[in-house]
């Protein structure tokens, strides 16, 4: 069968389990759309941003286990995609950009839209490649599609000139060897049990290790040492809930960390790094082990991180199963809405084997430790600091996992940079309830005035910081995007909005007014 470059790819993509495409697409990728019309088995799902293709593809990633792709337009929409490449990045996330190109002959005249497509690609990707050859195209996606799944999960950005898309191809390409996670080390097992045993140790857990499976074995590990259990400031995903190992977090906050590792003797690192500030503050560390901390490297990112923590616990002779304590889930709050009511009452709402999407930022900063006893869940957090990524992550879980109820936890103004993926929520008729928490301001920002010691800001400076004068009005913006929404101003209308969001077959929005 005859195909083109762009036929080629897609199908390569879809044998190699690349079944869905966030689009954005421009002129330049017009073969490749029509390559997607013709080719049973791949989903296509546009996006009106590429910030959006990105952070959803990401929380499609960390849902499936497996690459989605983004299809951008030239430079400039690979631009646009670069903050939740970031973030997508830094969750290990692993991804396929297909981004479109001049046609090879065309590039020597400069025209408008000509850019340095892999020097922009190359900061946020682990493989970058520009197809020359219609001939190769299948080849080198087969190539990203083996490199994007190598463990812990990379971002593979194939750039595709328009000649290459429309020339005649070479067929369905197989897929190379795909890199699995290595075993660790058998040093690294001894000298991680011989910091735990010497008392007041952390155990922490990153990456794949937050699943269930690998939370058995750490609970077990503790029950042997009395180690202490945290997980990193921003994870990718934690299996949470009743059932689960009630895992806090090291605080984001640099004086709340310094206190919760105080006394910290050793800590053990496993897919986790040692812990660090996001920031620079004037007077403060920026390592937040004391001094004298011994930290030992169980395993790392891209290693099998349960087969290291089950083998940590074979030389420690921990027992073999405990039993995991039930968190408590507390009393359903009344009255007036606040970050402690509000979280009192989602460990109330939540539904049983659901998604919930934390771009909460300063108000939900106290909903982790509150909804250890809400009905089993999974947690998805924002892994790079670059906000604008809730939005979309809700939009990737939903479409990977279309039965799971996806719950959006989204501070306001993060919201408003990738807006646009409420429209695919409508669109795709996903199962998205979004809680909007409207302070009407970046109120981490002033907080972050007082932490760098900017003391005593004036009007411009809190004018910056402000999303009022006018007020965003999140249930009319969420209509115009084609999402039903109201708005609630205390805990049982709250309550009464979540109920009718749950009820409802596709997407919802509920502005909170704090």
């Amino acid at each position: 069968m005859t195909m083109n470059g762009a036929e080629s790819l897609v199908r390569t993509m879809v044998a190699g389990g690349v079944d869905v495409c966030f689009t954005n697409p421009g002129t330049s990728e017009m073969h490749f759309v029509a390559a997607l019309d013709r080719v049973e088995g791949m989903r296509c799902v546009l996006c009106l941003f590429e910030g959006v293709t990105s952070g959803a593809a990401d929380g499609y990633a960390r849902m499936m286990d497996r690459p989605a792709s983004t299809l951008l337009h030239l430079g400039p929409g690979l631009g646009n995609a670069l903050a939740n490449l970031h973030n997508l990045k830094k969750a290990k996330s692993p991804v396929l950009n297909i981004v479109g190109e001049h046609a090879t002959y065309h590039r020597q005249y400069d025209a408008p839209l000509t850019s340095d497509i892999e020097g922009i690609a190359r900061p946020v990707s682990h493989w970058v490649k520009t197809s020359m050859s219609a001939t190769d195209v299948a080849r080198d996606g087969a190539e990203a599609i083996a490199s994007a799944m190598t463990p812990p999960g990379q971002v593979a950005t194939l750039i595709l000139p328009a000649d290459t898309a429309w020339n005649d191809g070479a067929g369905i390409a197989p897929l190379p060897r795909v890199a699995v996670r290595t075993p660790v080390a058998a040093e690294n097992v001894r000298r991680s049990a011989e910091a735990l045993r010497g008392g007041n140790a952390t155990l922490l857990l990153g990456g794949v290790s937050l699943r269930e499976r690998g939370q058995l074995v750490a609970a077990r590990i503790a029950a042997k040492t009395g180690c202490r259990i945290l997980a990193e400031t921003s994870n990718a995903r934690i299996q949470r809930g009743r059932g689960r190992l009630a895992i806090e977090r090291v605080p984001y906050p640099v004086d709340q960390a310094l206190a919760t590792l105080k006394d910290t003797r050793a800590i053990v690192l496993c897919g986790s790094k040692n812990p660090t500030a996001f920031f620079a503050y004037p007077g403060k560390p920026s390592l937040f082990a004391p001094e004298g901390c011994r930290i030992e490297r169980l395993a790392d990112y891209h290693e099998d991180l349960v087969g290291a923590l089950e083998a940590l616990a074979e030389e420690l002779g921990a027992p073999k199963s405990v039993a995991i304590p039930e968190a408590a889930k507390p009393p359903m709050p009344t009255g007036a809405l606040n970050p402690d009511s509000i979280a009192a009452a989602l460990a109330h709402l939540i539904p049983e084997n659901a998604i919930c999407v934390d771009e909460a930022v300063t108000t939900g900063r106290g909903f982790f430790k509150s909804t250890h006893g809400a009905a089993p869940h999974d947690w998805l957090a924002l892994t790079g600091g670059a906000i604008g990524e809730g939005l979309c992550l809700s939009t990737g879980a939903a479409v990977a996992c279309p039965d799971r109820q996806v719950i959006g936890l989204q501070a306001d103004g993060s919201a408003m940079y990738t807006v646009q993926a409420l429209w695919t929520q409508a669109r795709e008729k996903l199962r998205v309830l979004t809680l909007i928490w409207s302070n009407r301001a970046y109120a981490i920002l002033r907080h972050e005035l007082t932490n760098v010691g900017a003391t005593n800001p004036g009007r411009k400076a809190l004018d910056m910081l402000s999303l009022g004068d006018p007020d965003l009005d999140w249930v009319g913006i969420a209509r115009g995007m084609g999402v039903p929404g109201s708005r609630a101003t205390t805990i049982e209308e709250l309550a009464k909005a979540v109920r009718a969001g749950l009820a409802t077959p596709g997407p919802y929005l509920v502005e909170v007014v704090l």
